[in-house]
Parts: C-alpha cells; structure tokens; sequence
C-alpha cells in the first residue's frame, strides 16, 4: 500500500462527485427501472450531466442557470433569499423516469408518485464529514425542495443520496448549527438537517478507485480557491485508477452562472 497526495479544484469535484453518482447501484438501477430526481444546485448540474449522458439524452440540457438559490460574490445581482435577479434560463429540475427524460418537469410534480427503489439527489450546503451529517440551507417560508423531497423520502423510503463537496464541510453537529440558524431571534437563511446518503470528493474516490482518501489541507489562489488536499492510500493499481480519474477532471473550468 502506497500513499499520494493531489489537489482537486472544487469543480473539478463536482465532476468527479458526478462520475461516482452514475455508478452507484441505487442510482444505476432507477435510472432504467424507476425514477431519479435531480433536484437543482451547482453539483447536481454535474450529476445531471453524467446522468443524461449515461441515457443518451444530454442535448438540451445546460448546466448554466441549473440552481436555485447559490452564494456569489460582491456584484453579483441576487435576490434576498439568494436566487438570481434574472432566472429566465431556469427550466426546472431533471426527472428521468425509466431511462426517458421529462423535461421541463421538478421535484414538485413528481413526488406524490415516487416510492421505493426511486432515488431523489439533493445537495447541501453544510457537510459535518466526522458524523457523516449534511444540512440544506433554506430561503423558502414553506421549506423548498428539500422539504417537498423529505415527504417521499420519510414516508414512502424514496432514496435520497446528498452529493455535496468537500468545500461545504462545517466543524459542528448539524442540528446544533439548525438550533442556532433555526432560532426566533435569527435572521437571514434556516437550516434543515437532511437524512440522506452524503457523496463527497472523498467517497468519489473510493467507490469509484477502490482507494481510501483522507482530507489533509486546503486552500489555493488564481482558480484553486476552495481546492481541497486529500491523501490517497490503496495499491499501486488503485493509485493508478485515481490518478487517472484526477487527471481527467483536472482541468474543469470554474462554475460559470
């Protein structure tokens, strides 16, 4: 066993997050026999992507405008609860229902018929990695898309796999974090803890390398902001297989809105 290490952008993250999604087995089987929800965020634009390509149905979708509410920086036009000024390009989650995509379709119309063996990707906002807790920041008075997806999920065992990079991580319980955000003399976003399987940069690399991945350091300037340092530990073949799979998401671009 060999350890090395290697720097990935948070897009380049979000791609490689991505290819792990395709491949997991809950979601490689609704894709041909139930429904997958992608409910839109920057990652999930990624993982609509792979998904759409894996079906043969990726024209037409644009992973640009794929959000709802996002942090952006000074200058950028948003409204109170984070959304864009202008959303003209925002057409709706992706819904593929035994392997056909419905355009134009969201969670919200979907999820009164989803039930078991259906998965439901959400993102997050906050990743808690040593207690394996993830948290949605929300906007919406009435909970937003987590809220709709949390009645399938709790009351019909809906899937709900939360990919989410490591960039987002936070250093307190979740709920201790949704008591503070949550409280009556707060302001500004609410947080809701989210019971789903969380999918970072680090689970990418295991399922898809056979390798164990190990967060180490961070940071980076000149595009590299927000890049994470992990530590990669399997065999000399397993090492090779994750160096391929960084190498061929290296050079994504930022995100761009």
């Amino acid at each position: 066993m060999r350890t090395q290490q290697f720097a990935i952008t948070p897009a380049a993250g979000k791609r490689l997050i991505a290819k792990a999604i395709v491949r997991h087995p809950d979601v490689a089987w609704a894709l041909h026999h139930g429904t997958v929800v992608v409910v839109a965020g920057t990652t999930n634009g990624y993982v609509a992507e792979e998904l759409l390509n894996a079906v043969g149905q990726a024209d037409g979708f644009r992973r640009e405008g794929f959000f709802r509410g996002l942090t952006t920086p000074p200058g950028v036009r948003r409204t109170a609860t984070g959304r864009l000024a202008d959303e003209s390009r925002f057409a709706g989650d992706v819904v593929i229902a035994k392997g056909a995509w419905r355009p134009g379709q969201s969670v919200f119309d979907v999820v009164d018929q989803l039930a078991r063996g259906d998965v439901i990707l959400k993102g997050a906002n906050a990743v808690d990695l040593q207690n394996r807790e993830a948290g949605v920041l929300i906007g919406d008075p009435k909970g937003g898309t987590v809220a709709m997806a949390l009645q399938a999920v709790i009351g019909r065992r809906v899937r709900l796999i939360v990919p989410v990079g490591l960039e987002k991580r936070v250093h307190k319980r979740i709920p201790e974090l949704a008591a503070l955000l949550n409280a009556p003399h707060a302001e500004g976003a609410r947080l809701l803890p989210v019971p789903g399987e969380i999918v970072t940069e680090i689970e990418a690399l295991e399922s898809l390398a056979g390798v164990r991945a190990e967060l180490v350091a961070a940071g980076g300037v000149a595009g590299a902001e927000g890049a994470v340092w992990l530590a990669v530990t399997g065999t000399g073949e397993n090492l090779a297989t994750a160096r391929q799979l960084i190498s061929s998401v290296a050079a994504e671009p930022p995100f761009a809105l």
